[in-house]
């Protein structure tokens, strides 16, 4: 089968940064370009993070445009706690030779009906569909079937913009959710660092500093031993549907809640009656998930060494 063309929407952050390379790597997608939201970090620095990691993977040839600097309602809300000051924080990075697309993030997503991959805040994607954007999917990274990460029932990406989500599950376009349930299943354990490193290439060196870093983050946060590495699992889902495993269901999220503004409600068990307009992500195989993003990382290496 041909590549499956995608649009990456994110907010580079360590998690996109390896969707990133997952995404180059893999023979089963094609990355068409790459836009990038508020949201790990402000627009500035998630832009300047994306053309660094397309630099260091020496993917000159795809675009990178910006898009929204903020929600669709209320201030932004970044994470330099989890990802630095910088959202992309430990190994240098090399200085971006990757251009900036003049045009604006959701003119991109809008350009040409290929499946949108989100791993941010859904902000750019809630502005593409104003635009008449017709994907045949969306996937995206976000929200949870269970606790959040920002709020007691909260998850980050959904809580800097919940109004977007909502616009999007509005759409009707054929749509993913790839939560913390699933992510949480995708820890980079101290034998997945070592395989990166062990790869022998300047890039796995650095996907591993990127992993010690975050982990550094979670460890002191949370108390893992193992960071969940989110973004990459939206990705898996297209590259093989029998690593990332789905059920249908209704999925809305709340807006007005005094404590669960934010939260993402996946009726699994049909209790609402309502029918169901989503795919929520529920079950990784989790070794088969770390074989595809190694020999990604090693793709890329070889390529752009």
């Amino acid at each position: 089968m041909p590549p499956l063309p995608i649009v990456l929407d994110c907010d580079p952050g360590h998690d996109d940064a390896i969707a990133i390379l997952l995404a180059l790597g893999s023979p089963a997608l094609e990355l068409r370009a790459v836009t990038t939201v508020a949201g790990n970090g402000t627009l500035e620095r998630t832009t300047e993070n994306a053309r660094r990691v397309l630099t260091l993977a020496g993917a000159h040839a795809v675009p990178v445009a910006a898009g929204a600097a903020g929600p669709l309602h209320g201030p932004l809300v970044t994470a330099p706690d989890i990802h630095g000051e910088s959202g992309l924080d430990g190994p240098e990075l090399p200085e971006a030779t990757v251009p900036l697309d003049p045009r604006p993030a959701a003119e991109v997503l809008a350009a040409e009906p290929v499946t949108l991959v989100a791993t941010g805040p859904l902000t750019n994607v809630a502005h593409a569909l104003e635009l008449g954007a017709q994907p045949p999917e969306i996937v995206w990274m976000g929200g949870s079937t269970d606790r959040g990460n920002t709020r007691p029932y909260a998850e980050f990406n959904a809580a800097v913009d919940p109004e977007a989500l909502a616009r999007v599950l509005e759409s009707g376009v054929p749509f993913t959710m790839v939560g913390l349930n699933l992510t949480h299943q995708a820890r980079a354990t101290p034998d997945v660092v070592k395989r990166l490193r062990a790869l022998g290439e300047p890039l796995g060196a650095t996907v591993a500093g990127w992993l010690d870093f975050f982990g550094a983050t979670y460890r002191a946060h949370y108390g893992a031993a193992a960071p969940p590495v989110h973004d990459p699992c939206a990705l898996a889902r297209l590259i093989d549907p029998s690593v990332v495993r789905c059920e249908e269901c209704f999925l809305a999220i709340e807006l007005d809640g005094r404590w669960t503004r934010a939260a993402t409600v996946a009726d699994l068990d049909g209790r609402l009656g309502a029918p169901a307009n989503a795919q929520v992500a529920t079950q990784l195989d989790a070794p088969r998930f770390w074989d595809l993003v190694v020999d990604a990382v090693a793709a890329v290496a070889a390529r752009s060494g």
